[in-house]
This record gives C-alpha cells, structure tokens and sequence, in this order.
C-alpha cells in the first residue's frame, strides 16, 4: 500500500478528479487505486461527496472560476491543486481562489498521497521540505450545530429548498447561474449532511426541515 494518510475523517477517503483531460483523470485515478486508504469518486455517476478534489489547474484555462470558487467557499470538500510546470499562473490562481494546496502532475504517487493528508488536515510541511504540499488554509470541521441540524452552507440550504418544491438541477442551475455540475456537487454535499441517499429522501427532508432550518441559520 502507498503512503499512510493522516485525515480528520474516518477511512476511506473520498477523493474526486476534475479535469478536462480524460489522461489525467485516468491516471490519477490509477494511482489513487494503489492506496487503500482511498476511494475513488467519479463525479459525473457517484452520488457519493468526495471528501477532497483533484483540481486540474488547466481547469482554470478558460478563465471561468465559478466551479473552484463554489467548492472552495460553499462546501467543506478540500480541494487539492494539479499544477503544470508550463502553467504556473494557473496553480497560483487557484491558490489565491483558496484551494487547499497544490501537487504538481508530475509528482511521484508517495508525494500525491502526502499532499493530500496536507490538504485534508492543514499540517504544514517544512520550509525546507520539497515535497509539494502547501496548506493555505484551515482544515474545514464538519460538525452539527447545537440544535442537531447539519450545518448546512447558504448555497446547500437554497438548493434544497429549491429541491423541495420541485425544481429540476437545470431550473436551480438556471436560476442561481450556475453550472449543472455545480449544482450537482452542492447537492452531493447536502444529502451527506442530512444522511439522505437519493433525491426522494432529500426532497422529504427539505419539506420537513425548511421552516426549522431556515430560522435556524
């Protein structure tokens, strides 16, 4: 097994790729398969919330930050930094953006798994350490508030209200202007919050808890 991880949460964790290169999906994720610690989550199938992102910094190429900002800032999931050597200004925009730290895509696997711990628990490595994980902020605590709710962000709490009078993920998407997968990843995280596994469920718990959950916030 590659590099022991060290993570706030119980084992496994979930980790997800963004890219738009399928090469670098796939070899990540061949990678990420050498550790038992870790378990893969496809973003485009799984219903599952990664507890931490693989962000390809060429994601960023198009200049549309919109998908980063959301999930460093709307949901508790750590995002981890794909650097290219070509592209520096990418990497260093995704850090200012608040990403957790970065790893360069030619990183060898014991360097990738130690970044990752980096990213999940905001342990930083020695200045003099050249390994490349580089925390930029705390670790995020996902913890239930004092009245027993899931301490929802705003943008989760708005998407399941949207959930509970019926709207589809185009018409949240729509509305909210944002990208379908956007709204696809906000939802992922609410319905591990409120232990729901399928939009039905999810729909029921919006129903029962918005009055609640709205004062509350």
């Amino acid at each position: 097994m590659a590099g022991t991880i060290r993570n706030v949460n119980a084992l496994p964790i979930r980790v997800a790729v963004l890219s738009p290169q399928a090469v670098v999906v796939e070899g990540l994720r061949a990678i990420l398969a050498t550790n038992d610690d870790v378990k893969f989550v496809d973003l485009n199938r799984d219903e599952t919330t990664p507890d931490l992102v693989l962000y390809d910094a060429m994601c960023l190429l198009g200049g549309d930050s919109t998908e980063l900002a959301s999930m460093v800032h709307e949901t508790s999931t750590a995002v981890l930094v794909v650097s290219r050597d070509l592209r520096p200004g990418l990497a260093a925009q995704a850090l200012a953006a608040g990403a957790d730290g970065l790893v360069s895509v030619g990183a060898c696997p014991d360097e990738i798994f130690e970044s990752i711990s980096t990213a999940l628990t905001g342990r930083r490595l020695r200045d003099a350490d050249r390994r490349p994980g580089i925390d930029t902020r705390p670790p995020v605590t996902r913890e239930k508030r004092r009245d027993g709710l899931p301490r929802l962000t705003q943008r989760e709490a708005q998407v399941l209200a949207m959930l509970g009078r019926g709207w589809s993920n185009a018409e949240i998407a729509g509305t909210l202007q944002m990208s379908r997968n956007t709204i696809k990843t906000h939802i992922r995280m609410a319905y591990r919050k409120i232990g729901v596994k399928d939009r039905a469920e999810a729909i029921a718990w919006a129903r029962a808890h918005q009055t609640h959950h709205e004062s509350a916030t």
